[in-house]
């Protein structure tokens, strides 16, 4: 087998429904995501020959991912009433809405998916919250 492995980083906020400690409020991370590829047999022809995938198309996607989320407020679906909603966008904030609870577990597996449908052979995907703590999705 064969891999590559690229990282980004990313801001935003979120808040856990139905959690009871400090993550129930409304906080921020410096999100970081480690995204693996991995291959059976390296392309055969082309530029990419003897290549899992060139760099930096594997980078640009990765990143242009992260941006779509970056410095927004990740929101569960259906979390906030209606009126909440309508206040924070008249405010002028942005908000991404995920038909998911905003875990790190749930990022990781919505990183994956997302990258899958545009065409990459992701294996893995890590969601890191802080420095020293991450969620793992592994496609299986």
């Amino acid at each position: 087998m064969y891999g590559l492995k690229t990282e980004v980083e990313f801001d935003a906020a979120h808040f856990l429904t139905d959690y009871h400690g400090k993550c129930e409020n409304l906080h921020g991370h410096r999100w970081r995501v480690v995204v693996y590829l991995e291959v059976a047999e390296l392309q055969n022809e082309g530029t990419m020959k003897d290549m899992v995938l060139d760099f930096g198309d594997f980078k640009r996607e990765v990143r242009a991912l992260a941006e779509s989320i970056d410095h927004t407020f990740l929101v569960e679906e259906g979390s906030l009433m209606p009126k909440t909603f309508a206040c924070l966008e008249e405010e002028g904030f942005t908000l991404t809405i995920l038909p998911f609870r905003t875990t790190a577990e749930n990022l990781a597996r919505w990183f994956s998916e997302q990258l899958v449908a545009r065409g990459l052979p992701v294996s893995q995907v890590e969601v890191y919250e802080t420095p020293t703590n991450c969620a793992i999705y592994r496609r299986g």
